[in-house]
């Protein structure tokens, strides 16, 4: 199996383009300490023919354009993309489906409640049923994303995309922050030899999902944030990271300490907001994630368990 990080970073990328929190400062001043990064999908891949996406970022076509193995080949419309996997509805992991419209047939696979978010906005219409198949996907349902590639989504507690939330506190007065359900999942792939779960999006550790993680040749995590209340503390916003669905690195909740001593042969951040710190080299906060067995993806990285 081969998996290429396309982009690494949470929603806005990197810098965003309207931040001068102290994280992006640096990267607008052209420090070498940090490296600009795109919103968080990856392509798989076991034969390095056929490729599968999770997740389709806004970037999606400068991802494609960074990696030749993704490049059309051959007839005068050809992509070596044959499918689409989704985690959530969140617009940093659906709106580059967007530019997935030019008549190329790809199957879309999602659980039944993400698409029914797509099937709600006609703008996914562009995605034409006779070249675009949508594949509901079950929870802890083995299937087949590519030829010799199996996939399995398991849900993991999360929320709803921001542009719900809206309907839900209409409906219910408050947006549930840590849902287990279909709105957003994590995923397991395995080629029968390794076993890599992605799970770019996850508010609280559970004793389940551990087990799942265990024994893992990689899992990519979420990293959205260093420290529970960062936005608050670099000026840019007012939510935690809680509040958007996403536990932090550090702390006693954190993800450094409940996946720590797990037997997992390369841990590794994706989905990392602008504001953490752990995206400068050398700071406290990386050097403590390394210490702690944790990388933090960059776009690019590939791996082959």
């Amino acid at each position: 199996m081969r998996l290429h990080i396309l982009g690494s970073a949470a929603g806005g990328g990197f810098p965003q383009w309207n931040c001068r929190c102290p994280v992006c400062t640096l990267a607008w001043e052209g420090d070498p300490r940090v490296r600009r990064r795109t919103q968080t999908s990856v392509a798989v891949s076991v034969d390095g023919e056929r490729w599968a996406l999770v997740n389709c970022a806004p970037e999606i076509l400068s991802q494609i354009q960074a990696v030749p193995a993704l490049h059309p080949k051959g007839a005068r419309r050809h992509s070596p993309i044959s499918a689409v996997l989704l985690t959530n509805a969140d617009i940093d992991h659906v709106a580059g489906l967007l530019s997935l419209r030019e008549s190329q047939p790809f199957v879309l696979n999602a659980t039944a409640a993400i698409h029914g978010v797509l099937a709600a906005n006609s703008a996914f219409d562009v995605l034409a049923p006779d070249y675009v198949e949508r594949r509901t996907v079950g929870l802890e349902t083995t299937f087949e994303l590519l030829p010799g590639l199996k996939a399995s989504i398991f849900p993991v507690p999360g929320k709803i995309a921001l542009y719900l939330e809206s309907g839900e506190i209409r409906a219910h007065g408050e947006v549930a922050t840590a849902v287990e359900g279909e709105q957003t999942v994590g995923v397991e792939l395995s080629d029968g030899i390794a076993r890599i779960l992605f799970i770019p999006g996850c508010a609280r550790m559970t004793d389940e999902l551990r087990a799942r993680i265990e024994g893992a040749d990689a899992v990519l995590f979420d990293g959205t944030v260093w420290r529970d209340d960062e936005m608050v503390l670099a000026g840019v916003g007012t939510k935690t990271g809680k509040r958007m669905g996403h536990m932090a690195m550090s702390g006693p909740e954190g993800s450094i300490a409940a996946l720590s001593g797990i037997n997992v042969r390369r841990k590794i951040y994706v989905h990392i907001n602008n504001t953490n710190p752990a995206l400068v080299e050398g700071t406290p906060e990386r050097l403590a994630a390394q210490a702690a067995g944790w990388e933090v993806a960059e776009d690019g990285m590939e791996i082959r368990p």
